[in-house]
């Protein structure tokens, strides 16, 4: 089944490198939930060999510009 992409992700990936407020996150990608939602489709614009992955709400949507 194709699943087609809102024009808006649904949720941002962040790679995040260190602990607490020394952490340094980048931007790598976005995530779109699945119509059904059972999953999600996940574009990332680079792949980390170190640090973890986060995914979180966009900014906008937190209230924490």
């Amino acid at each position: 089944m194709k699943q087609t992409k809102p024009s808006k992700p649904d949720y941002a990936v962040y790679v995040v490198e260190g602990e607490g407020d020394k952490a340094h996150w980048t931007k790598i990608g976005s995530s779109w939930s699945h119509r059904d939602g059972e999953g999600r489709n996940i574009t990332l614009t680079a792949l980390s060999l170190t640090g973890r992955l986060t995914v979180r709400k966009p900014k906008a949507e937190r209230g924490d510009q």
